[in-house]
């Protein structure tokens, strides 16, 4: 990680400090100044007080538990929409909306790389970088399998659906790793760009397709006007994922030696969105549940990866 950014960590750490002391002074004056007058008058400041430190110290817990390799790094996400034609394209489009949304919440910016639209409607698949404090750390929450059930809008019957998309989370790596990457491991294909970025990209072959033939690992990236542009960021995507399935293996590995009966899952189905017959949003990995879906798909889901940290 760049010098830079581990200084903002740090910066970041200590202002977070200096918060929860500062709550913690306004705190006790207000409990010392309740005590002395009896006034009952200050008993919902005193109330709002401890209740804005409480949450303040909750989402500081939370920050110690961001301690893995790369969760202080930026993430790349992709998804891909499940077996099902437009039901889940739609749905994929839908997963999409709800992690801007959530950046939009969070402070954190978000950049297209790559996108595949749907026949009729939807996304058949999308990558995007989400810049941030602690963006990997956080988002990693979300890697796995989402699964919709709703009455969908795409049938004239008026049928209950369910539809599947995958959720790809790893960690953007600007610096090479440790991980050899040899030429004769690559097929890259190039292709005409269908995503913005003028005239240009969409008359040349600028966009780069490339499978690590060893893995099977596909990466891919238009959003650049050259060729040459694209493939490097293409190939900063294919270190990323190379290390986060390294990452993946070593956790899979000491857990294996802890011996845990509960293997971790990364790739399995992670939480359910119900809309019909009932409203619920239930991730399968910890319990945690919110009736309020709609809420969830306006990315409040915050409370999903606060859970799914204090559980690994």
């Amino acid at each position: 990680m760049a010098v830079g950014k581990k200084l903002k960590g740090i910066e970041g750490k200590l202002s977070l400090i200096a918060k929860l002391e500062s709550l913690l002074a306004d705190s006790e004056a207000s409990v010392e100044l309740f005590e002395e007058c009896h006034d009952q008058s200050l008993e919902s400041e005193v109330e709002e007080s401890l209740h804005i430190l409480e949450k303040e110290v909750e989402s500081a817990k939370i920050q110690t538990l961001l301690n893995g390799k790369y969760d202080g790094y930026d993430a790349i996400i992709t998804i891909h929409a499940g077996a099902g034609g437009t039901e889940a394209q739609d749905w994929a489009e839908m997963l999409f909306r709800m992690y801007k949304m959530y950046c939009e919440k969070s402070g954190f910016s978000y950049k297209v790389l790559d996108v595949l639209n749907g026949d009729e409607a939807g996304l058949k698949g999308v990558t995007f970088e989400i810049s941030g404090d602690n963006a990997y750390g956080f988002l990693k929450a979300e890697k796995g399998v989402h699964r919709l059930v709703r009455i969908s809008p795409f049938d004239a019957n008026a049928r209950r659906h369910t539809s599947f998309a995958s959720v790809e989370v790893m960690p953007k790596i600007e610096e090479k790793p440790n991980i050899e990457i040899r030429p004769e491991d690559l097929k890259v294909d190039t292709y005409h760009s269908s995503g913005a970025g003028g005239q240009n990209v969409n008359k040349t072959e600028s966009a780069i397709r490339i499978t690590h033939v060893p893995t099977g690992i596909v990466v891919s990236c238009q959003v650049e006007r050259s060729q040459l542009q694209n493939r490097e960021r293409a190939m900063q995507m294919l270190y990323s994922r190379l290390a986060e399935k390294e990452e993946r293996e070593e956790m899979e590995r000491l857990s294996a030696i802890r011996g845990e009966v509960k293997k971790i899952e990364w790739g399995s189905q992670i939480r359910s969105y119900v809309f019909c017959p009932y409203t619920l949003v239930k991730d399968h990995r910890t319990g945690w549940e919110n009736s309020n879906v709609a809420g969830v798909m306006d990315g409040n889901i915050q409370e999903f990866i606060n859970e799914y940290l204090k559980k690994i």
